[in-house]
Protein backbone atom coordinates (compact mmCIF):
# COMPACT_ATOMS: atom_id res chain seq x y z
CA UNK A 1 0.00 0.00 0.00
CA UNK A 2 1.41 3.38 -0.99
CA UNK A 3 0.48 6.75 0.51
CA UNK A 4 -1.53 9.11 -1.63
CA UNK A 5 0.77 12.10 -1.28
CA UNK A 6 -0.63 13.97 -4.28
CA UNK A 7 -4.36 14.42 -4.46
CA UNK A 8 -4.49 16.15 -7.85
CA UNK A 9 -5.00 19.82 -8.39
CA UNK A 10 -8.53 19.83 -7.04
CA UNK A 11 -7.79 18.62 -3.52
CA UNK A 12 -4.71 20.81 -3.28
CA UNK A 13 -6.99 23.84 -3.52
CA UNK A 14 -8.40 23.06 -0.08
CA UNK A 15 -5.17 23.83 1.79
CA UNK A 16 -2.75 25.06 -0.81
CA UNK A 17 -4.43 27.96 -2.52
CA UNK A 18 -1.01 29.34 -3.41
CA UNK A 19 -0.69 26.58 -5.99
CA UNK A 20 -3.46 28.05 -8.13
CA UNK A 21 -2.69 30.23 -11.14
CA UNK A 22 -2.46 33.93 -10.25
CA UNK A 23 -4.15 34.68 -13.57
CA UNK A 24 -7.44 33.56 -12.06
CA UNK A 25 -7.49 36.62 -9.79
CA UNK A 26 -8.27 38.94 -12.75
CA UNK A 27 -10.93 36.74 -14.39
CA UNK A 28 -14.70 36.84 -13.88
CA UNK A 29 -15.72 34.14 -11.41
CA UNK A 30 -17.19 31.65 -13.95
CA UNK A 31 -14.12 31.99 -16.18
CA UNK A 32 -11.82 31.55 -13.20
CA UNK A 33 -13.71 28.42 -12.08
CA UNK A 34 -13.50 27.03 -15.61
CA UNK A 35 -9.74 27.64 -15.66
CA UNK A 36 -9.32 25.83 -12.36
CA UNK A 37 -11.51 22.90 -13.45
CA UNK A 38 -9.72 22.49 -16.78
CA UNK A 39 -6.29 22.63 -15.20
CA UNK A 40 -7.33 20.03 -12.61
CA UNK A 41 -8.53 17.75 -15.42
CA UNK A 42 -5.22 18.16 -17.26
CA UNK A 43 -3.04 17.39 -14.25
CA UNK A 44 -0.24 15.05 -15.39
CA UNK A 45 0.03 13.44 -11.95
CA UNK A 46 -1.83 10.10 -11.87
CA UNK A 47 -3.70 9.41 -8.65
CA UNK A 48 -2.04 7.16 -6.09
CA UNK A 49 -5.32 6.52 -4.28
CA UNK A 50 -8.28 4.34 -5.27
CA UNK A 51 -9.96 6.90 -7.51
CA UNK A 52 -9.11 9.46 -10.21
CA UNK A 53 -10.64 12.83 -9.36
CA UNK A 54 -8.97 14.91 -12.05
CA UNK A 55 -12.10 15.47 -14.15
CA UNK A 56 -14.57 15.85 -11.33
CA UNK A 57 -14.53 19.65 -11.05
CA UNK A 58 -15.17 20.07 -14.76
CA UNK A 59 -18.01 17.52 -14.69
CA UNK A 60 -19.56 19.28 -11.71
CA UNK A 61 -19.36 22.85 -13.03
CA UNK A 62 -19.84 22.39 -16.79
CA UNK A 63 -23.64 21.83 -16.62
CA UNK A 64 -23.98 25.04 -14.59
CA UNK A 65 -21.74 26.95 -17.01
CA UNK A 66 -19.09 27.26 -14.27
CA UNK A 67 -21.25 29.51 -12.11
CA UNK A 68 -20.42 29.38 -8.39
CA UNK A 69 -22.19 26.54 -6.55
CA UNK A 70 -22.08 27.85 -3.00
CA UNK A 71 -23.59 30.79 -1.16
CA UNK A 72 -22.83 31.62 2.50
CA UNK A 73 -25.70 29.45 3.75
CA UNK A 74 -24.99 26.32 1.68
CA UNK A 75 -21.24 26.69 2.26
CA UNK A 76 -21.84 26.75 6.01
CA UNK A 77 -23.97 23.61 5.68
CA UNK A 78 -21.20 21.86 3.73
CA UNK A 79 -18.58 22.83 6.29
CA UNK A 80 -20.85 21.46 9.02
CA UNK A 81 -20.92 18.15 7.12
CA UNK A 82 -17.12 18.11 6.91
CA UNK A 83 -16.92 18.91 10.61
CA UNK A 84 -18.77 15.63 11.28
CA UNK A 85 -16.03 13.61 9.56
CA UNK A 86 -14.73 12.22 12.90
CA UNK A 87 -17.99 10.27 13.23
CA UNK A 88 -16.78 8.30 10.21
CA UNK A 89 -13.25 7.93 11.52
CA UNK A 90 -12.09 10.65 9.12
CA UNK A 91 -10.33 13.96 9.79
CA UNK A 92 -11.79 17.33 8.68
CA UNK A 93 -8.22 18.56 8.16
CA UNK A 94 -7.89 16.10 5.27
CA UNK A 95 -10.43 18.25 3.43
CA UNK A 96 -9.00 21.65 4.31
CA UNK A 97 -11.93 22.33 6.64
CA UNK A 98 -10.21 24.90 8.88
CA UNK A 99 -8.80 26.92 5.99
CA UNK A 100 -12.17 26.90 4.22
CA UNK A 101 -13.98 28.00 7.36
CA UNK A 102 -11.59 30.91 7.82
CA UNK A 103 -12.16 31.95 4.21
CA UNK A 104 -15.93 31.76 4.63
CA UNK A 105 -15.78 33.98 7.73
CA UNK A 106 -13.62 36.41 5.76
CA UNK A 107 -16.30 36.71 3.07
CA UNK A 108 -14.83 34.22 0.62
CA UNK A 109 -18.16 32.75 -0.51
CA UNK A 110 -18.67 33.55 -4.17
CA UNK A 111 -14.97 33.65 -5.07
CA UNK A 112 -13.68 31.16 -7.63
CA UNK A 113 -10.97 29.67 -5.43
CA UNK A 114 -13.23 29.18 -2.44
CA UNK A 115 -16.03 27.69 -4.54
CA UNK A 116 -13.76 25.21 -6.31
CA UNK A 117 -11.99 24.30 -3.08
CA UNK A 118 -15.22 23.58 -1.21
CA UNK A 119 -16.59 21.55 -4.11
CA UNK A 120 -13.35 19.58 -4.27
CA UNK A 121 -13.38 18.99 -0.52
CA UNK A 122 -16.95 17.64 -0.59
CA UNK A 123 -16.25 15.41 -3.59
CA UNK A 124 -13.23 13.91 -1.89
CA UNK A 125 -15.10 13.40 1.35
CA UNK A 126 -17.86 11.49 -0.43
CA UNK A 127 -15.37 9.41 -2.44
CA UNK A 128 -13.29 8.63 0.65
CA UNK A 129 -16.43 7.44 2.42
CA UNK A 130 -17.37 5.21 -0.48
CA UNK A 131 -14.06 3.53 -1.37
CA UNK A 132 -11.47 4.62 1.21
CA UNK A 133 -8.56 7.02 1.22
CA UNK A 134 -5.68 4.79 0.14
CA UNK A 135 -5.31 1.95 -2.32
CA UNK A 136 -5.42 -1.46 -0.69
CA UNK A 137 -5.14 -5.11 -1.66
CA UNK A 138 -8.87 -5.12 -2.39
CA UNK A 139 -8.76 -2.30 -4.95
CA UNK A 140 -8.31 -3.00 -8.63
CA UNK A 141 -5.72 -1.21 -10.74
CA UNK A 142 -8.40 0.66 -12.66
CA UNK A 143 -11.09 3.06 -11.40
CA UNK A 144 -13.20 1.65 -8.60
CA UNK A 145 -16.43 0.29 -10.04
CA UNK A 146 -18.34 1.42 -6.95
CA UNK A 147 -17.92 5.03 -8.06
CA UNK A 148 -20.08 4.27 -11.08
CA UNK A 149 -23.02 3.23 -8.94
CA UNK A 150 -22.23 6.02 -6.50
CA UNK A 151 -20.95 8.98 -8.50
CA UNK A 152 -19.70 11.68 -6.08
CA UNK A 153 -20.29 14.40 -8.69
CA UNK A 154 -23.94 13.48 -9.23
CA UNK A 155 -24.53 12.87 -5.53
CA UNK A 156 -23.10 16.25 -4.57
CA UNK A 157 -25.02 18.00 -7.32
CA UNK A 158 -28.29 16.39 -6.14
CA UNK A 159 -27.58 16.96 -2.46
CA UNK A 160 -26.82 20.63 -3.05
CA UNK A 161 -29.88 21.16 -5.24
CA UNK A 162 -32.25 19.50 -2.75
CA UNK A 163 -30.60 20.80 0.43
CA UNK A 164 -29.83 17.21 1.51
CA UNK A 165 -26.06 16.98 1.73
CA UNK A 166 -26.37 14.57 4.66
CA UNK A 167 -28.32 12.18 2.43
CA UNK A 168 -25.35 12.07 0.06
CA UNK A 169 -23.12 11.20 3.01
CA UNK A 170 -25.41 8.42 4.21
CA UNK A 171 -25.57 6.94 0.73
CA UNK A 172 -21.77 6.91 0.55
CA UNK A 173 -21.34 4.76 3.66
CA UNK A 174 -20.56 1.08 2.97
CA UNK A 175 -23.75 -1.04 3.02
CA UNK A 176 -22.29 -3.32 5.69
CA UNK A 177 -23.97 -3.64 9.05
CA UNK A 178 -20.55 -3.93 10.68
CA UNK A 179 -19.81 -0.40 9.48
CA UNK A 180 -22.74 1.04 11.42
CA UNK A 181 -21.83 -0.95 14.51
CA UNK A 182 -18.23 0.20 14.46
CA UNK A 183 -19.37 3.80 13.97
CA UNK A 184 -21.50 3.52 17.09
CA UNK A 185 -18.62 2.02 19.06
CA UNK A 186 -16.32 4.78 17.83
CA UNK A 187 -18.67 7.41 19.25
CA UNK A 188 -18.79 5.57 22.59
CA UNK A 189 -15.01 5.33 22.87
CA UNK A 190 -14.58 8.97 21.87
CA UNK A 191 -16.80 9.85 24.84
CA UNK A 192 -14.75 7.52 27.08
CA UNK A 193 -11.53 9.17 25.90
CA UNK A 194 -12.63 12.44 27.53
CA UNK A 195 -12.72 10.85 30.99
CA UNK A 196 -9.76 10.25 33.32
CA UNK A 197 -8.13 6.90 32.64
CA UNK A 198 -5.37 6.22 35.19
CA UNK A 199 -3.22 3.12 34.71
CA UNK A 200 -4.06 0.09 36.84
CA UNK A 201 -1.10 -1.33 38.80
CA UNK A 202 0.01 -4.91 38.19
CA UNK A 203 -1.09 -7.35 40.92
CA UNK A 204 1.84 -8.86 42.80
CA UNK A 205 0.33 -12.34 42.88
CA UNK A 206 -2.01 -14.49 40.83
CA UNK A 207 -5.40 -13.56 42.24
CA UNK A 208 -8.22 -15.91 43.12
CA UNK A 209 -11.71 -14.92 44.29
CA UNK A 210 -11.79 -14.14 47.96
CA UNK A 211 -8.14 -13.05 48.17
CA UNK A 212 -7.15 -9.58 49.35
CA UNK A 213 -6.66 -7.09 46.50
CA UNK A 214 -5.78 -3.48 47.31
CA UNK A 215 -6.85 -2.24 43.85
CA UNK A 216 -10.22 -3.99 43.79
CA UNK A 217 -12.12 -0.69 43.66
CA UNK A 218 -10.03 0.66 40.77
CA UNK A 219 -10.50 -2.58 38.79
CA UNK A 220 -14.22 -2.52 39.52
CA UNK A 221 -14.56 1.05 38.23
CA UNK A 222 -12.61 0.21 35.09
CA UNK A 223 -14.75 -2.83 34.30
CA UNK A 224 -17.96 -0.83 34.84
CA UNK A 225 -16.64 2.00 32.66
CA UNK A 226 -15.88 -0.42 29.80
CA UNK A 227 -19.18 -2.25 30.15
CA UNK A 228 -17.76 -5.58 31.31
CA UNK A 229 -19.63 -5.24 34.61
CA UNK A 230 -23.23 -3.96 34.76
CA UNK A 231 -23.51 -0.47 36.23
CA UNK A 232 -25.72 -1.82 39.05
CA UNK A 233 -23.09 -4.32 40.22
CA UNK A 234 -22.38 -3.75 43.93
CA UNK A 235 -18.98 -2.15 44.48
CA UNK A 236 -16.41 -4.16 46.47
CA UNK A 237 -16.35 -3.04 50.10
CA UNK A 238 -13.83 -5.35 51.72
CA UNK A 239 -10.82 -4.99 49.41
CA UNK A 240 -11.02 -8.53 48.01
CA UNK A 241 -11.01 -10.02 44.54
CA UNK A 242 -14.65 -11.08 44.32
CA UNK A 243 -16.48 -13.53 42.05
CA UNK A 244 -18.14 -10.53 40.38
CA UNK A 245 -14.74 -9.06 39.55
CA UNK A 246 -13.59 -12.39 38.15
CA UNK A 247 -16.68 -12.58 35.91
CA UNK A 248 -16.06 -9.02 34.70
CA UNK A 249 -12.42 -9.84 33.96
CA UNK A 250 -13.50 -12.91 32.00
CA UNK A 251 -15.88 -10.84 29.90
CA UNK A 252 -13.11 -8.34 29.25
CA UNK A 253 -10.71 -11.13 28.31
CA UNK A 254 -13.24 -12.62 25.89
CA UNK A 255 -13.61 -9.25 24.14
CA UNK A 256 -9.85 -8.84 23.79
CA UNK A 257 -8.82 -12.28 22.59
CA UNK A 258 -7.17 -13.19 25.91
CA UNK A 259 -7.17 -16.48 27.77
CA UNK A 260 -10.44 -16.42 29.71
CA UNK A 261 -9.20 -17.55 33.11
CA UNK A 262 -10.55 -14.58 35.07
CA UNK A 263 -7.07 -13.80 36.40
CA UNK A 264 -5.92 -10.17 35.97
CA UNK A 265 -2.38 -11.08 34.92
CA UNK A 266 0.12 -9.05 32.92
CA UNK A 267 -1.60 -9.43 29.55
CA UNK A 268 -5.01 -8.56 30.95
CA UNK A 269 -3.81 -5.54 32.93
CA UNK A 270 -1.86 -4.28 29.91
CA UNK A 271 -5.05 -4.54 27.82
CA UNK A 272 -7.06 -2.77 30.53
CA UNK A 273 -4.51 0.05 30.44
CA UNK A 274 -4.87 0.64 26.70
CA UNK A 275 -6.50 4.06 26.64
CA UNK A 276 -9.86 4.76 24.99
CA UNK A 277 -8.00 7.15 22.65
CA UNK A 278 -5.98 4.20 21.37
CA UNK A 279 -9.15 2.18 20.93
CA UNK A 280 -10.60 5.11 18.97
CA UNK A 281 -7.69 4.79 16.56
CA UNK A 282 -8.30 1.06 16.14
CA UNK A 283 -11.99 1.56 15.44
CA UNK A 284 -11.26 4.35 12.95
CA UNK A 285 -8.84 2.07 11.09
CA UNK A 286 -11.51 -0.61 10.91
CA UNK A 287 -13.92 1.87 9.30
CA UNK A 288 -11.26 2.71 6.72
CA UNK A 289 -10.71 -0.97 5.94
CA UNK A 290 -14.43 -1.65 5.64
CA UNK A 291 -14.57 1.12 3.03
CA UNK A 292 -12.04 -0.82 0.96
CA UNK A 293 -14.25 -3.87 0.53
CA UNK A 294 -16.20 -4.36 -2.69
CA UNK A 295 -19.98 -4.52 -2.67
CA UNK A 296 -20.96 -8.17 -2.21
CA UNK A 297 -24.71 -7.83 -2.53
CA UNK A 298 -27.17 -10.31 -1.01
CA UNK A 299 -26.23 -13.93 -0.43
CA UNK A 300 -23.72 -15.92 1.62
CA UNK A 301 -20.48 -14.30 2.73
CA UNK A 302 -17.55 -15.62 4.78
CA UNK A 303 -15.20 -13.23 6.58
CA UNK A 304 -11.95 -14.24 8.29
CA UNK A 305 -10.57 -11.55 10.61
CA UNK A 306 -6.90 -12.47 10.93
CA UNK A 307 -5.84 -10.65 14.15
CA UNK A 308 -9.08 -11.69 15.87
CA UNK A 309 -8.53 -15.34 14.83
CA UNK A 310 -12.23 -15.49 14.00
CA UNK A 311 -14.43 -16.56 11.10
CA UNK A 312 -17.95 -15.29 10.51
CA UNK A 313 -20.30 -16.83 7.96
CA UNK A 314 -23.42 -14.83 7.02
CA UNK A 315 -26.23 -16.16 4.86
CA UNK A 316 -27.50 -12.65 4.05
CA UNK A 317 -24.13 -11.05 3.47
CA UNK A 318 -24.48 -7.56 4.90
CA UNK A 319 -27.92 -8.19 6.38
CA UNK A 320 -28.98 -8.24 10.02
CA UNK A 321 -28.46 -11.77 11.32
CA UNK A 322 -26.59 -13.80 13.89
CA UNK A 323 -23.66 -15.28 11.97
CA UNK A 324 -22.02 -18.65 12.28
CA UNK A 325 -18.86 -17.87 14.25
CA UNK A 326 -15.79 -19.94 15.04
CA UNK A 327 -12.15 -19.69 15.99
CA UNK A 328 -9.46 -20.10 13.36
CA UNK A 329 -5.70 -20.59 13.09
CA UNK A 330 -3.98 -18.21 10.65
CA UNK A 331 -0.55 -17.59 9.13
CA UNK A 332 2.40 -16.98 11.42
CA UNK A 333 3.41 -13.34 11.87
CA UNK A 334 6.53 -12.28 9.90
CA UNK A 335 7.25 -15.77 8.51
CA UNK A 336 4.06 -16.89 6.70
CA UNK A 337 1.44 -14.17 7.08
CA UNK A 338 -1.94 -14.86 5.54
CA UNK A 339 -2.45 -12.36 2.68
CA UNK A 340 -5.47 -10.08 2.38
CA UNK A 341 -7.75 -10.75 -0.58
CA UNK A 342 -11.29 -11.62 -1.60
CA UNK A 343 -11.59 -15.18 -2.88
CA UNK A 344 -14.45 -17.27 -4.20
CA UNK A 345 -15.07 -20.62 -2.53
CA UNK A 346 -15.88 -22.92 -5.43
CA UNK A 347 -15.64 -26.48 -4.15
CA UNK A 348 -15.02 -28.76 -1.17
CA UNK A 349 -12.89 -31.85 -0.92
CA UNK A 350 -13.74 -34.43 1.71
CA UNK A 351 -10.76 -36.57 2.77
CA UNK A 352 -8.38 -34.48 0.67
CA UNK A 353 -4.79 -35.13 -0.22
CA UNK A 354 -2.40 -32.45 1.02
CA UNK A 355 -0.18 -31.38 -1.84
CA UNK A 356 2.87 -30.06 -0.02
CA UNK A 357 3.81 -26.60 -1.33
CA UNK A 358 7.24 -26.26 -2.87
CA UNK A 359 8.38 -23.82 -0.17
CA UNK A 360 7.47 -26.25 2.64
CA UNK A 361 9.09 -29.13 0.76
CA UNK A 362 12.37 -27.27 0.43
CA UNK A 363 12.49 -25.67 3.87
CA UNK A 364 11.02 -28.43 6.02
CA UNK A 365 10.40 -31.79 4.35
CA UNK A 366 13.71 -32.30 2.52
CA UNK A 367 15.84 -31.55 5.62
CA UNK A 368 13.72 -34.04 7.59
CA UNK A 369 14.16 -36.69 4.88
CA UNK A 370 17.90 -36.08 5.09
CA UNK A 371 17.86 -36.86 8.80
CA UNK A 372 15.33 -39.69 8.53
CA UNK A 373 14.92 -41.52 5.18
CA UNK A 374 11.67 -43.10 6.48
CA UNK A 375 10.08 -39.70 7.19
CA UNK A 376 7.61 -39.79 4.27
CA UNK A 377 6.24 -43.23 5.08
CA UNK A 378 6.01 -42.48 8.80
CA UNK A 379 3.87 -39.42 8.02
CA UNK A 380 1.57 -41.00 5.42
CA UNK A 381 3.31 -39.13 2.60
CA UNK A 382 4.21 -40.21 -0.90
CA UNK A 383 5.95 -38.83 -3.96
CA UNK A 384 4.29 -38.05 -7.28
CA UNK A 385 5.34 -39.89 -9.41
CA UNK A 386 5.71 -42.82 -7.00
CA UNK A 387 9.12 -43.74 -5.58
CA UNK A 388 10.81 -40.55 -6.81
CA UNK A 389 14.29 -39.90 -5.45
CA UNK A 390 15.45 -37.05 -3.26
CA UNK A 391 17.34 -35.75 -6.30
CA UNK A 392 14.07 -35.67 -8.26
CA UNK A 393 12.38 -33.76 -5.42
CA UNK A 394 15.20 -31.23 -5.20
CA UNK A 395 15.20 -30.71 -8.96
CA UNK A 396 11.45 -30.18 -9.12
CA UNK A 397 10.83 -33.34 -11.18
CA UNK A 398 8.63 -34.73 -8.41
CA UNK A 399 6.46 -33.49 -5.59
CA UNK A 400 5.18 -34.75 -2.24
CA UNK A 401 1.63 -35.23 -1.07
CA UNK A 402 0.09 -36.56 2.14
CA UNK A 403 -2.55 -39.24 1.91
CA UNK A 404 -6.00 -38.76 3.46
CA UNK A 405 -6.32 -40.04 6.98
CA UNK A 406 -5.76 -39.17 10.63
CA UNK A 407 -2.27 -37.75 10.00
CA UNK A 408 -3.33 -35.52 7.11
CA UNK A 409 -2.56 -31.85 7.84
CA UNK A 410 -5.82 -30.72 6.17
CA UNK A 411 -7.99 -32.96 8.30
CA UNK A 412 -11.25 -34.27 6.88
CA UNK A 413 -12.24 -31.42 4.55
CA UNK A 414 -10.73 -28.67 2.43
CA UNK A 415 -12.67 -25.54 1.42
CA UNK A 416 -11.10 -24.42 -1.85
CA UNK A 417 -11.02 -20.85 -3.16
CA UNK A 418 -8.56 -20.95 -6.08
CA UNK A 419 -6.02 -18.12 -5.91
CA UNK A 420 -2.38 -17.53 -6.90
CA UNK A 421 -1.22 -17.71 -3.25
CA UNK A 422 -2.75 -21.19 -2.82
CA UNK A 423 -4.60 -20.12 0.35
CA UNK A 424 -7.64 -22.11 1.43
CA UNK A 425 -9.64 -23.11 4.50
CA UNK A 426 -9.45 -26.58 6.02
CA UNK A 427 -10.02 -28.67 9.12
CA UNK A 428 -7.12 -29.95 11.21
CA UNK A 429 -6.26 -32.90 13.44
CA UNK A 430 -4.49 -30.50 15.85
CA UNK A 431 -7.63 -29.49 17.72
CA UNK A 432 -5.69 -28.31 20.76
CA UNK A 433 -4.45 -25.25 18.88
CA UNK A 434 -7.88 -23.61 19.08
CA UNK A 435 -7.51 -23.34 22.85
CA UNK A 436 -4.56 -20.97 22.53
CA UNK A 437 -5.15 -17.24 22.80
CA UNK A 438 -2.59 -16.52 20.07
CA UNK A 439 -3.24 -18.60 16.98
CA UNK A 440 -0.97 -17.38 14.18
CA UNK A 441 0.51 -20.84 13.72
CA UNK A 442 -0.04 -21.91 10.10
CA UNK A 443 1.88 -21.58 6.85
CA UNK A 444 -0.77 -19.15 5.61
CA UNK A 445 -3.90 -21.24 5.15
CA UNK A 446 -6.86 -21.02 7.54
CA UNK A 447 -7.65 -23.90 9.90
CA UNK A 448 -11.28 -23.79 11.03
CA UNK A 449 -12.61 -24.89 14.40
CA UNK A 450 -15.96 -26.32 13.26
CA UNK A 451 -15.53 -27.80 9.76
CA UNK A 452 -18.85 -29.67 9.83
CA UNK A 453 -20.76 -26.46 10.61
CA UNK A 454 -18.95 -24.57 7.85
CA UNK A 455 -19.64 -27.38 5.39
CA UNK A 456 -23.30 -27.25 6.40
CA UNK A 457 -23.25 -23.48 5.81
CA UNK A 458 -21.96 -23.72 2.23
CA UNK A 459 -23.72 -26.96 1.27
CA UNK A 460 -26.91 -26.55 3.29
CA UNK A 461 -28.78 -24.91 0.42
CA UNK A 462 -28.35 -28.09 -1.64
CA UNK A 463 -31.05 -30.67 -0.97
CA UNK A 464 -28.89 -33.81 -0.83
CA UNK A 465 -26.49 -32.38 1.76
CA UNK A 466 -28.12 -32.92 5.12
CA UNK A 467 -26.16 -32.64 8.36
CA UNK A 468 -26.02 -36.45 8.58
CA UNK A 469 -24.68 -36.77 5.06
CA UNK A 470 -21.98 -34.19 5.78
CA UNK A 471 -20.97 -36.15 8.89
CA UNK A 472 -20.73 -39.30 6.78
CA UNK A 473 -18.54 -37.52 4.22
CA UNK A 474 -16.20 -36.38 6.99
CA UNK A 475 -15.47 -39.96 8.02
CA UNK A 476 -12.31 -41.68 6.64
CA UNK A 477 -12.83 -42.78 3.07
CA UNK A 478 -12.02 -41.91 -0.53
CA UNK A 479 -11.46 -38.32 -1.60
CA UNK A 480 -14.68 -36.68 -2.73
CA UNK A 481 -14.85 -33.46 -4.76
CA UNK A 482 -18.04 -31.39 -4.40
CA UNK A 483 -18.60 -28.29 -6.55
CA UNK A 484 -20.70 -25.45 -5.15
CA UNK A 485 -23.59 -24.39 -7.39
CA UNK A 486 -22.69 -20.75 -6.72
CA UNK A 487 -19.32 -19.45 -5.46
CA UNK A 488 -19.30 -18.03 -1.93
CA UNK A 489 -17.17 -14.88 -1.41
CA UNK A 490 -14.49 -15.28 1.26
CA UNK A 491 -12.78 -12.17 2.65
CA UNK A 492 -9.37 -12.35 4.29
CA UNK A 493 -9.68 -9.24 6.43
CA UNK A 494 -7.54 -7.42 8.96
CA UNK A 495 -9.19 -5.50 11.78
CA UNK A 496 -7.95 -5.13 15.35
CA UNK A 497 -11.34 -3.71 16.33
CA UNK A 498 -14.79 -5.06 15.52
CA UNK A 499 -18.28 -5.11 17.02
CA UNK A 500 -20.36 -8.21 17.68
CA UNK A 501 -24.02 -8.62 16.83
CA UNK A 502 -24.77 -7.73 20.46
CA UNK A 503 -23.09 -4.34 20.01
CA UNK A 504 -20.06 -5.29 22.10
CA UNK A 505 -16.72 -3.92 20.92
CA UNK A 506 -13.91 -6.44 20.50
CA UNK A 507 -10.22 -5.72 20.19
CA UNK A 508 -7.17 -7.69 19.13
CA UNK A 509 -3.41 -7.20 19.00
CA UNK A 510 -1.84 -5.81 15.83
CA UNK A 511 0.01 -9.07 15.19
CA UNK A 512 1.09 -8.30 11.60
CA UNK A 513 1.87 -4.63 12.33
CA UNK A 514 -0.64 -3.47 9.74
CA UNK A 515 -2.29 -0.90 12.02
CA UNK A 516 1.02 0.86 12.56
CA UNK A 517 1.73 0.90 8.82
CA UNK A 518 -1.71 2.25 7.94
CA UNK A 519 -1.43 5.00 10.56
CA UNK A 520 1.88 6.03 8.96
CA UNK A 521 0.39 6.04 5.47
CA UNK A 522 -2.61 8.12 6.50
CA UNK A 523 -0.36 10.49 8.45
CA UNK A 524 1.78 11.09 5.36
CA UNK A 525 -1.34 11.74 3.32
CA UNK A 526 -2.63 14.24 5.89
CA UNK A 527 0.65 16.12 6.23
CA UNK A 528 0.66 16.75 2.48
CA UNK A 529 -2.52 18.82 2.92
CA UNK A 530 -2.02 20.39 6.33
CA UNK A 531 1.56 21.57 5.76
CA UNK A 532 0.80 23.23 2.40
CA UNK A 533 0.78 27.05 2.36
CA UNK A 534 -2.46 28.94 2.00
CA UNK A 535 -3.51 32.41 0.88
CA UNK A 536 -6.54 34.52 1.65
CA UNK A 537 -9.49 34.11 -0.64
CA UNK A 538 -9.58 36.38 -3.69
Amino acid sequence: MKPSLKFGAALAFCAAAALLPRSTFAQPVPSAIRTLAVEAARSPTPPAGPYDERGWLDRFYAPRKYAPAWNPSTAAAALWVLRQAPLQGLDPLDYGHDALERQLRAGGAGSARFDAALTSAMLHYLADLRVGRVRSEYHTRGPDARLKGYDPVERLRTGLATGKLQAAVRAAEPPLQQYGRVKAALAEYRALSKQPYPALPMPRTKLKPGEAYADAQALFERLVLLGDLPANTPAPTDGTYSEELKEGVQRFQARHGLFEDGVPGRGTINALNVTPAQRVRQLALTLERLRWLPDFGPGPLIVVDLPAYRLWALQKGSGDETPLEMRVVVGTAVKTETPLFVGQMRYLEFNPYWNVPRSILEKEILPKIGRNPAYLEQNAMETVPPNASVADLKAGRARVRQRPGPKNALGAVKFALPNPMDIYLHSTPARELFERSRRDLSHGCIRVEHPAALAQFVLGQQGPWSADKIQDALQPGPTRHVDLPRPVPVVMFYATASVGSDGTARFAADMYGRDAKLVQVLGSRRSAVVSAPSRPAD
